[in-house]
């Protein structure tokens, strides 16, 4: 073991803080979770992300020297080049934090900074859904709509200004658009996520003569939940099963537009909603064969991803790896 290069991956959430010791295959040693309690301030958020991380290395007992490059993950906008969280809705009060320099200069190691569900992509077409593949999209389907683009050789679609990769802000309706948490309209997150599936299944339910068994759950904040809607579409519910086509068809019309300007070798679907199982993923699958190139509809894989909530970790471990790597590479002569 002690010949071989390890990784710490950490994962920055909102609630949760999750690191992991990660091998140079990709395998988890151990992982922890700590709360993030982000509104204790961004100098108490610094100190919790070195916390972690020394409590992922403590739980896979290993030497910290055994460890050759750390990577982290956050939310929010940000400056990935810098390594500065900009002003992250989930992560309140902190703004302009310096991420990777304070863990880098904490541990001394070579530190890179992702945005998290670009890792979590990464960290799919490494060891999960995409391994042995040359370029993936994903989209995490949760409370909101996030994922990120892996192009050839494992390259991470960043963008210009840090925020390529926005797949739950592509636009999916232009006509009377629901109005998204970004601010914006008509953007995918607004129709296709866990909480614009309950949203919309509420305001539904309002309508004069809409008759469902959903009628019967409670509509507050704690009731009626995504899950729920796809348990009563496949009890045979009309109300819910229309609500999921629909959600199936708006996934469906983000992944054309993406297959038709990325050309992506698969499409990998994760989060919590992937619990309403392969009948929902046929769907979002049937509805892409009616919109996109023949030979994109035959070619392009389709399926869920397989790491879970440990994607995000792992994928950030990842980055880490790639950056060791790259300083161990001596430059070509000029």
């Amino acid at each position: 073991m002690s010949n071989t290069p390890l990784f710490v991956g950490l994962d920055v959430g909102g609630t949760t803080m999750k690191a992991g010791v990660v091998d140079d295959a990709g395998r988890p040693l151990a992982n922890v979770s700590l709360p993030t309690e982000a509104h204790r301030g961004q100098e108490f958020g610094l100190g919790r992300m070195c916390e972690t991380i020394r409590e992922a290395i403590r739980a896979a007992k290993v030497r910290p020297e055994q460890i050759a490059a750390i990577g982290v993950a956050t939310p929010g906008t940000m400056d990935i080049p810098n390594g500065i969280i900009l002003d992250p809705p989930n992560l309140k009060p902190w703004q302009n934090v310096p991420v990777r320099r304070h863990v880098q200069d904490e541990f001394g190691l070579p530190t890179a900074f992702q945005n998290d569900a670009n890792a979590a992509a990464l960290g799919e077409y490494w060891v999960g859904a995409g391994r042995g593949h040359r370029s993936m999209v994903l989209f995490t389907l949760g409370t909101g709509v996030g994922g990120g683009i892996i192009l050839g050789g494992g390259q991470i679609l960043e963008g210009e200004n840090s925020a390529g990769g926005e797949v739950g802000h592509i636009k999916v309706e232009c006509s009377r658009p629901r109005i998204c948490g970004c601010g914006r309209k008509g953007c995918l997150e607004a129709y296709a996520s866990a909480t614009a599936v309950v949203k919309r299944t509420q305001e539904r339910l309002e309508e004069n003569g809409v008759h469902s068994a959903l009628h019967d759950l409670p509509v507050a904040a704690e009731g009626m939940t995504a899950r729920d809607i796809f348990a009563a579409a496949a009890a045979g519910d009309e109300l819910a099963t229309k609500i999921v086509e629909e959600t199936a068809f708006y996934l469906a019309v983000g992944t054309m537009n993406l297959m038709h300007v990325i050309d992506p070798q698969m499409v990998v679907f994760g989060g919590g909603m992937t619990a309403a199982g392969e009948a929902f993923l046929e769907r979002i699958r049937h509805h892409v064969r009616e919109m996109v190139f023949p030979v994109l509809a035959e070619k392009t894989k389709i399926c869920y991803a397989q790491l879970g909530g440990d994607a995000g970790f792992i994928g950030a471990a990842a980055c880490g790896r790639a950056l060791a790597a790259a300083a161990l590479t001596p430059l070509p002569p000029r």
